[in-house]
């Protein structure tokens, strides 16, 4: 039970996410800027063009598997 639970809050990271849906990248940033599938800001990096934009994506493993219909 503990297990599935970790499992479930795992965070992938982009490419990871954009591979398991069969996406671009670039949609899943798309989607986060729209808010079909908020990302998780991890770290403290700024991106260069957008100062708002802190740290990577990642991505809940739950809710890339509810966007799959599991």
């Amino acid at each position: 039970m503990l297990e599935e639970k970790v499992k479930l809050s795992r965070l992938l990271r982009i490419r990871e996410a954009a591979r398991l849906l069969g996406l671009h990248p670039t949609t899943l940033r798309r989607w986060d800027t729209e808010g079909k599938l908020k990302a998780v800001r991890i770290g403290s990096r700024v991106h260069p063009r957008n100062k708002n934009a802190v740290g990577d994506r990642r991505y809940r493993f739950s809710d890339i598997r509810k966007l799959m219909g599991e």
